[in-house]
């Protein structure tokens, strides 16, 4: 029996924050540092949930949009 890879991942890496938000590595930390964008670690590895990027992106439409 094989399982399926799920085509959107579970969790991204921040390089792919990076490249999903078109931001510097930097920036995703200070992000992640000031819990603007919520992620969690396994061992060393930070990981971002995808549902934790579309949150962090509507806020800033909402907050625009005002």
């Amino acid at each position: 029996m094989r399982t399926a890879v799920p085509e959107t991942p579970e969790a991204f890496t921040v390089p792919e924050v990076m490249t999903a938000l078109r931001l510097s590595r930097s920036k995703v930390y200070d992000l992640i540092r000031s819990r603007e964008l919520a992620s969690f670690t396994i061992g060393r590895a930070r990981r971002v949930s995808p549902d934790s990027v579309r949150a962090f992106m509507q806020e800033r439409i909402e907050e625009n949009a005002a």
